[in-house]
């Protein structure tokens, strides 16, 4: 069986990284969050003041590029891959709702989606990979054998993430989550470089009445299909 390149597209809180590790792991791929490489830029910035009240300061992370390492790191414990930045383990803090409220704002300057964009582009090389993100089957890997986007209502995703904060001990209110999920919506769909959409042949999956398992099984057969053709 041929290795295949897996792109999986999507609004945020709709479960692309749940379902592309699930994935990975089933199919022994190697599984890339490209979202998570945007968080970890974003708390770079961040620790270094230059992101405040949802302004970036652009000149000086694009100057400072150059000194952001970022690798990925098996976690036995969680059975999934950290993220490493400049040699520390951020998994936990790239997570956060600060993070979450400024991540797009990093992701929309051209200069960070190139970088971004290359290192992407040679950890799929090889192929065999599933990748998330917002711009993976239009950008990263147009000529991917499987494409999927995912969407679900903001409503829905929202009450998703709601959950999920709650659950690591994040004091906030649905509202706020509700209007942090709507505004990356906003600024992903519209940026003018990279900007979300859905690749034309790409397979269009609403999971706001679906279960976790519903999703995995659909996506797994699609992808099987295309790698045993």
């Amino acid at each position: 069986m041929k290795p295949i390149v897996i792109a999986i597209d999507g609004h945020s809180s709709t479960g692309k990284s749940t379902v592309a590790k699930k994935l990975a792991k089933e199919l022994k791929y190697k599984y890339v969050d490209t979202g998570a490489m945007y968080r970890a830029v974003t708390l770079f910035a961040m620790r270094n003041n230059w992101l405040q009240n949802g302004e970036v300061n652009e000149s000086k992370l694009v100057e400072n590029l150059s000194s952001i390492e970022i690798n990925f790191e098996y976690n036995p414990e969680a059975g999934t891959n950290d993220v490493i930045l400049n040699g520390e383990n951020v998994e936990d803090e790239i997570r956060a709702m600060e993070v979450s409220e400024n991540v797009s704002s990093v992701a929309k300057i051209d200069e960070v989606r190139k970088k971004l964009v290359q290192i992407q582009k040679q950890l799929g090389d090889d192929k065999g990979v599933v990748m998330d993100g917002r711009d993976i089957g239009t950008v990263v890997f147009p000529e991917a054998e499987l494409k999927i986007f995912m969407t679900a209502s903001a409503d829905i995703r929202a009450q998703r993430r709601y959950k999920e904060l709650k659950e690591k001990g994040e004091d906030l209110t649905f509202e706020e989550v509700l209007k942090n999920v709507r505004h990356r919506d906003e600024v992903d769909s519209n940026r003018e470089n990279s900007p979300l959409v859905k690749a034309k042949d790409a397979i269009k999956i609403d999971n706001s009445h679906m279960s976790q398992e519903e999703q995995f099984e659909t996506i797994l057969n699609l992808a099987k299909e295309r790698i045993e053709a």
